[in-house]
């Protein structure tokens, strides 16, 4: 499980085929934190920890990222010099500073727009309209592994859904999302909790 606060900015250094996707990750993490076998969310997308090496400040790890998992996420993320919202897998008693977030990928969504609201940027997206019966607003929404409030809801007669979100400095400064340009793809995963509710009204009716 994690939260959807990015605690650092990883970018892949080698992308190979070798059955599954092989990705070796630079990131600023220490390698004797980072236990083989662990969890860790790249980009809202939660992959285990198969090798690692380095120093603390310049470290790497490696994971294997399965054929399903290229299909579910952003085309083209996984490729040499692409960057990663990086978090590790929340442990017992840490804080909950965003909100639960599972790693799973449920879709891809793509930029509308991108305006200053104050010292923030208002970012505004389609999601496709699998996702649209869970996008509520003020509820939670995470995008590339980053923990959002949602501002407004607009559903399209196609059935996507339009959504914003306000990107205040720190989190465009610390994560990806302040190099995001119109009409780039994100990943997406919705409220856990939206999701079970979804489910308990459908059994309902």
């Amino acid at each position: 499980m994690f939260t959807g606060i990015v605690t650092a900015v990883g970018t892949i250094r080698e992308a190979r085929r070798q059955g599954d996707l092989r990705a070796v990750i630079s990131s600023p993490f220490d390698p004797a934190g980072i236990a083989m076998g662990a969890s860790i969310a790249c980009s809202g997308t939660c992959l285990t920890v198969v090798d690692k090496g380095g120093s603390a400040g310049d470290s790497w790890f490696a994971v294997d990222i399965s054929g399903e998992t290229v299909a579910c996420t952003v085309p083209g993320r996984w490729e040499a010099g692409r960057q990663l919202n990086l978090e590790p897998a929340l442990k017992l008693g840490d804080e909950l500073g965003g909100h639960i977030v599972t790693g799973h990928v449920d879709g891809v969504g793509t930029v509308l727009g991108i305006r200053p609201e104050g010292d923030s940027h208002r970012v505004s997206f389609s999601a496709p309209a699998e996702l649209a019966p869970y996008l509520a607003p003020k509820g939670s929404i995470t995008v590339d592994g980053v923990s959002l409030t949602v501002n407004d809801v607009s559903d399209q007669a196609d059935g996507t859904c339009h959504f914003a979100v306000n990107i205040i400095p720190h989190t465009a400064g610390v994560t990806t999302l302040g190099a995001l340009q119109p009409d780039d793809r994100v990943n997406l995963e919705i409220d856990v909790l939206a999701r079970y509710l979804k489910r308990m009204q459908s059994l309902r009716g």
